[in-house]
């Protein structure tokens, strides 16, 4: 008899080890850990707060978004500026050269005119002539036009009035002569021309 109960005593310390129970009593004991947590997401997470917290997640996302298309376009119409701005400074490099280079040519149509004194014949005239149309064929290849005001309607986006004149022959508003001429460089004002204008015929006359 006494060895019997011995024996019970040693199989019921064999299924606890450590003072934890195994077998099918364990698997009935739940993990106290395991159950705080699940708690506490429980109380922190409200009923109705996942569907708020998802519709704010996606506007962040729609936020973000739109953050990057738009940083995308200013970084594509910077580019396109950037390249713009470098084609106009290619195109017109040599604005700056021709604007010097015009008022020369001025002065060297006034010693031209002043050497036609001696003849049209005499070899001075005919080499600054020579001279002349070498710079003005300069002007031409470099994309610089001169500008026909005599004639014309005044414009001023194109001429620079220096006086106003009456005229039997040209009617009000028109040039009726250039002091000094005026230049297009592609499609640019280079410089605008110097003119009279016409402030149509004379009171009290008659033709």
């Amino acid at each position: 008899m006494k060895k019997n109960v011995t024996n019970q005593t040693r199989a019921d310390s064999g299924q606890e080890q450590n003072g934890r129970p195994v077998g099918d009593r364990a698997s009935k004991v739940a993990d106290p850990r395991a159950t705080e947590n699940r708690e506490a997401v429980r109380s922190r997470v409200e009923p109705g707060e996942t569907e708020d917290l998802t519709a704010g997640l996606q506007a962040d996302l729609d936020r973000f978004r739109d953050l990057a298309m738009r940083s995308q376009a200013d970084f594509e119409n910077y580019k396109k500026r950037s390249a713009r701005e470098k084609e106009e400074a290619i195109k017109y490099a040599n604005i700056s050269l021709l604007e010097k280079l015009v008022p020369i040519i001025d002065n060297f149509e006034l010693g031209l005119a002043a050497a036609r004194t001696e003849g049209e014949e005499s070899p001075i005239y005919s080499g600054m002539n020579l001279v002349l149309k070498q710079l003005n064929d300069f002007l031409i290849d470099s994309g610089v036009e001169p500008i026909d005001a005599v004639g014309q309607k005044f414009d001023p986006n194109l001429h620079e009035a220096i006086a106003h004149e009456p005229s039997q022959e040209f009617p009000e508003g028109t040039v009726i002569r250039q002091s000094r001429r005026g230049y297009r460089f592609k499609d640019r004002l280079l410089r605008p021309s110097s003119v009279v204008v016409s402030s149509g015929p004379e009171k009290g006359s008659e033709k």
